[in-house]
């Protein structure tokens, strides 16, 4: 007999029992059900509201419990539905008529709440650590190429030469960002729901702020109904890690970019690549394009649970059961793709010939080309005009901006001189570009010194 079934006159059918039971999935729960439990227990008894013999009975039961279940040795049932359930139909098999007092003053909704916010609690601070990570590695690699010229793209087009530097430290802002989305959601996951009860509280006097504390929480939540139906705090870590994952696929469609023949910016590690069954000269960017796939499945799961959620009237519902899955789908695949995604950029070659070189094609300077005739006294426009019709020449004659003669460069504006060359070399482009946020060494250096500041307090 089901642990609610006293109201019931026949038991439930097996396809239901099947449909209904959560177990196969948030058996994921167990840890935090027993630690919940186990300061539950320990609450009701220095309370009073069962006897301090009951409660060293069910919690020398439950940590007994939690040591099997650690250890492998304990079968779930389906049909004990979930796990709370299942934990304490094995704690009164156990223990006796003292494990049934485990649940007083307590419901499934408000227990469900607080084993997900213990597990999303110790989920968020484990995607951070793997976000601090990788950001190292990309604060390391920015560090070694301040002075690394290679072309900047914008549509996809070579638009003006940047450091190698200066593009990882783009990267670094973006991933800074998710680390920090995640510090706001662990504030709003770090409130202890325990007491609210089915949705109306109790009657017992419980101690919420005892089980907080010895549960780690910073607060208690402040609404009964809120309490048991609120999961804001999975959609923001599932928004979090959608926007993050958005972020890596981005990063990864630039790298399967540079891999290729016509790129030849970088080498990727032969451990972070794979071969074809047919072409053996192959070298494919496979982590690469998975971590880009799994991109939208994160995405799923986000759309999913605010589906689910999107219709529901206060308190709980079992449609709430749906969100288990796709946040424990979500926690696994984005520190999976953070974790390899770091190894990849950890173990790759940067090809600085090839960068500079093709920082060097495609006219990257001729903004700068511009630049120089208004620093003369020419209006913008007119430069923008000039320099327009010097890349136009430049590609009918087959030659970049440097290969001019000075011939060729008066025919444009008698404002050039001697000076020219310098002043739209790749290196003065790039140098001269040191305001607070660009590419110059001197304010990449700034940014990574701001940077290695904001690691710190993350």
């Amino acid at each position: 007999m089901k642990l609610w079934g006293g109201r019931f006159e026949k038991a439930t059918e097996g396809m239901v029992d099947d449909f209904h039971s959560s177990i196969s999935f948030d058996q994921r729960l167990a840890r935090q059900d027993i630690e919940g439990s186990i300061a539950h227990a320990t609450m009701l008894g220095e309370a009073g509201i069962i006897t301090k013999e009951d409660s060293a009975k069910i919690v020398e039961g439950l940590r007994g419990i939690l040591s099997d279940v650690l250890a492998g040795q304990i079968q779930f049932e389906v049909s004990a539905e979930d796990i709370h359930m299942n934990v304490e139909t094995i704690l009164i098999s156990r223990i006796g008529e003292a494990g049934k007092r485990l649940h007083t003053g307590r419901s499934r909704n408000d227990q469900v709440a607080l084993d997900a916010r213990m597990y999303a609690k110790e989920a968020i601070s484990q995607t951070r650590e793997h976000i601090k990570d990788l950001l190292r590695v990309i604060l390391d690699t920015a560090k070694a190429h301040t002075h690394s010229i290679m072309p900047g793209y914008t549509h996809l087009q070579k638009a003006q030469p940047i450091t190698l530097g200066h593009h990882m430290m783009a990267w670094f802002q973006m991933l800074l960002r998710d680390a920090q989305r995640l510090e706001g959601c662990y504030e709003r996951a770090d409130v202890m729901p325990l007491g609210s009860g089915a949705l109306a509280g109790t009657t017992y006097p419980l101690n919420r702020q005892r089980v907080a504390d010895l549960l780690g929480f910073s607060a208690i939540s402040e609404n009964s109904l809120d309490g048991v139906a609120d999961r804001d705090y999975m959609l923001e870590y599932l928004s979090a890690a959608s926007i993050s994952m958005m972020h890596l696929s981005r990063m990864c469609e630039e790298m399967i970019l540079w891999a290729t023949n016509e790129f030849g910016f970088i080498e990727l590690d032969d451990g972070f690549s794979t071969g074809s069954s047919i072409m053996p000269q192959k070298k494919n960017p496979d982590v690469a394009e998975l971590i880009r796939g799994k991109t939208g499945r994160v995405y799923g799961d986000l759309m999913g649970l605010l589906t689910a959620m999107k219709g529901l009237p206060l308190a709980y519902n079992k449609d709430m059961q749906e969100d288990k899955e796709a946040f424990f789908d979500a926690v696994d695949t984005w520190n999976k793709c953070l974790t390899v995604f770091t190894g990849m950029l950890k173990t790759t070659s940067f090809r600085l010939e090839r960068m500079e070189a093709g920082a060097a094609g495609g006219f990257t300077n001729a903004t700068d080309a511009a630049d120089y005739l208004v620093k003369k006294g020419m209006p913008f426009r007119e430069a923008h005009e000039v320099s327009g019709r010097m890349v136009l020449y430049c590609i009918h004659q087959g030659k970049a901006i440097l290969d001019l003669s000075d011939d060729e460069l008066a025919q444009f504006s008698a404002l050039i001189g001697p000076d020219f060359r310098q002043a739209v070399s790749l290196h003065t482009c790039v140098e001269n570009r040191a305001l607070p946020g660009g590419p110059a060494p001197s304010a990449v250096e700034t940014a990574i010194s701001h940077a290695e500041a904001a690691l710190a307090e993350i």
